[in-house]
């Protein structure tokens, strides 16, 4: 770990493929290693795939870690743990179509056997082309916003 000051920050789970309480169990666990001390965790809700269709039902959390990495430190930690968990990219595939949001071509989400994004870090705003936070869509996401709600201090 680098040296520094205590951060907080809010990372939101899921998975929808494979043993999803294993794979949601195991990333914690791989968080709490290697990102920072896991401070709070909500329940695991089991939701419908958002933004495509899929017979695979998610299993999303929301936990609260306390560590000395920057965002992006822990964008390329949270990337390898997907990795190291079978995820084999973050955006599968991209549509012609643009989004409605901005116009560029949208990513077409796919069943993945984990997920883990940054929703929040202290009250820092970042907006660049790999790391935005807050996480831009979270608002739209019960998902995300349940548990976030549930363990948001």
């Amino acid at each position: 770990m680098t040296v520094g000051n205590l951060h907080k920050v809010y990372l939101g789970l899921g998975t929808n493929l494979g043993k999803r309480e294993q794979n949601m169990l195991r990333a914690i666990q791989l968080i709490g290693e290697r990102v920072g001390t896991v401070v709070r965790q909500s329940t695991f809700i089991e939701t419908e795939p958002w933004g495509f269709e899929s017979e695979n039902k998610f299993l999303n959390s929301v936990i609260l870690v306390e560590t000395t990495h920057s965002p992006r430190e822990i964008l390329t930690l949270a990337q390898q743990i997907e990795r190291d968990l079978g995820r084999k990219s973050k955006s599968l595939a991209i549509s012609d179509e643009p989004s409605a949001v901005s116009q560029k071509p949208k990513a077409i989400y796919a069943d993945r056997p984990i997920d883990i994004d940054i929703l929040l870090y202290d009250d820092l705003t970042i907006d660049e082309a790999d790391l935005k936070i807050p996480h831009p869509l979270m608002q739209q996401r019960d998902f995300v916003m349940i548990p976030l709600k549930e363990i948001r201090e």
